[in-house]
């Protein structure tokens, strides 16, 4: 049996939801972003327990089908931009299509009516969220941060960096830097 959990987006999220899962004494197969693979069907007790529980730590047992494939995209979205060290080589909407089996089309409409922006939106979002990550990392020059997200150029990146902080890439790393040596200072 599979279960759908709304926000779960990072590793100790997978960590509370284990503890949550083992608390009830329930076994899992796997916890991944947004899953949970349980070996036998949960009563509604339990259910119920672990919606309860779950959401105490800011965590949802999703329901519904519509709000269970939205999760379904923002998590391989976050996955693929957050946890992978290459995206795809494939376009974005055939990558997600094909993980999920639906064409896009359904998903893009159904995401856009009910988050309110659009996939390509919500994928830009946290690329810009992964490239500040990575500035402020200060492994990687801004060149190689552009061909590891598939930007077209550090132009285009600089340019959709920009538009979404108000911010240069270049300056974002200034005041991180400039942040390190006033701590320093005190």
């Amino acid at each position: 049996m599979k279960l759908y959990i709304k926000y779960m987006v990072s590793l100790r999220c997978k960590m509370l939801v284990m503890e949550e899962l083992k608390k009830l004494g329930l076994n899992y197969v796997f916890v991944d972003l947004g899953v949970v693979e349980i070996p036998v069907n949960i009563t509604l007790d339990q259910r119920n327990q672990l919606k309860k529980n779950l959401l105490k730590s800011g965590l949802e047992l999703l329901d519904d089908k519509r709000s269970i494939i939205i999760e379904k995209i923002k998590n391989i979205i976050v996955e693929m931009i957050h946890y992978s060290d290459e995206l795809p080589k494939v376009n974005y909407s055939d990558y997600i299509s094909e993980k999920l089996g639906y064409d896009y089309t359904y998903l893009a409409n159904m995401f856009s009516e009910v988050k309110g922006i659009t996939i390509q939106q919500f994928i830009i979002i946290h690329k810009i969220e992964r490239v500040k990550e990575l500035l402020i990392y200060d492994e990687l020059t801004l060149t190689e941060i552009s061909h590891r997200l598939h930007y077209s150029s550090v132009a285009h990146l600089s340019n959709q960096f920009k538009k979404n902080t108000g911010l240069t890439p270049t300056y974002y790393k200034q005041l991180k830097n400039k942040r390190k040596r006033s701590l320093e200072d005190l």
